[in-house]
């Protein structure tokens, strides 16, 4: 069966498990996690005014491993530029390295038993300066570096994700050379087919495996209209990597999910793990059959983080 075909069909059952109220009810993983990350852009505020406080408190809460984000020192201008323009409205700066350099920031993640494991970064620092990112990524030990979205210019047909699939295996070749796997993690496009077709298949059918490595953020997945665990167990060995959030309801978006007003409006729905109506459980059981190496919680510049990501964390351990 086509994968387009298999996930539809999929989701239809999901969708329906889902309304009797069974899927929060399934068995949890037999395996458990060894290892639970963050992504820090659920507490940036924390980290911009206490660095060393807040990789601190991480540890106390139980974290291990931690992702990510830019721009960094050595990120391109465009992406410099870009954040610049969003600082007003989110109402803090701190990204990267926190001030610090990449062999400082490391010590910091030493002195607090956290390993970097992975982050995102733009796609031109990827495709103009790959020495200077494959150095960092070895300063620090990631073991997977990519981009969080496709720029929404570069995704308007299918020929604009054909030749994304192109430019995806040239990174991940180059990156394979760094030493490190290039991620591609999806936001709430691609998941609706456009001209009879969905682009997250022409990705994921134009790539190669052994150089282009995928994240899921479950969340987006499904106010996407696609079920994780199913778009998971069509897919082994691809994503090594899962975003880890809740959804307080099960909601899709009104559109395609490819523009920042629709991610906006689902914001409220956001909760933490465990403590929504997604199938948690499933989703990571079938995630650690389906080869993903890490598992970062994310809560989106959640409030309150001390108190939220300390329930994700302990929902997630008791599994």
């Amino acid at each position: 069966m086509k994968r387009r075909k298999f996930l539809q069909s999929a989701a239809l059952a999901s969708s329906a498990t889902m309304v009797m109220g069974l899927g929060a009810g399934a068995s949890p993983s037999k395996k458990g996690l060894s290892s639970i990350g963050i992504q820090l852009f659920s507490l940036p505020k924390l980290l911009e005014n206490d660095l060393e406080g807040s990789l601190a408190l991480l540890r106390q809460m139980g974290y291990t491993e931690i992702e990510i984000y830019g721009p960094y020192p050595f990120s391109s201008t465009a992406a410099w530029d870009r954040w610049k323009q969003i600082v007003p409205s989110i109402g803090f700066s701190g990204s990267g390295f926190f001030g610090k350099t990449a062999e400082e920031f490391k010590a910091l993640l030493d002195e607090h038993e956290l390993r970097a494991t992975s982050g995102h970064i733009d796609l031109v620092t990827l495709e103009t300066d790959m020495p200077t990112v494959g150095q960092a990524v070895r300063t620090l030990g990631l073991d997977c570096f990519g981009i969080s979205a496709i720029p929404e210019d570069l995704r308007q047909s299918l020929d604009d994700y054909k030749r994304m699939a192109d430019r995806f295996n040239k990174i991940g070749e180059n990156a394979k050379k760094e030493g490190f796997k290039f991620l591609y993690h999806n936001h709430g496009y691609g998941l609706h087919e456009m001209d009879g077709r969905i682009p997250l298949d022409i990705i994921l059918d134009n790539t190669d495996p052994e150089l282009v490595f995928f994240e899921m953020d479950i969340y987006w997945t499904t106010a996407g209209g696609m079920d994780p665990v199913e778009l998971l167990k069509a897919n082994p060995g691809r994503y090594i990597a899962l975003h880890l959030k809740d959804m307080k309801e099960i909601t899709h978006f009104e559109g395609d999910g490819g523009t920042a007003d629709q991610w906006i409006a689902l914001w409220p729905q956001m909760t933490t793990v465990g403590s929504g109506a997604m199938d948690i459980p499933s989703i990571i059981t079938q995630g650690q059959k389906s080869g993903v190496k890490h598992f970062f919680v994310e809560q989106d510049l959640v409030e309150n983080p001390s108190v939220a990501l300390q329930k994700s964390i302990d929902y997630l351990r008791n599994l």
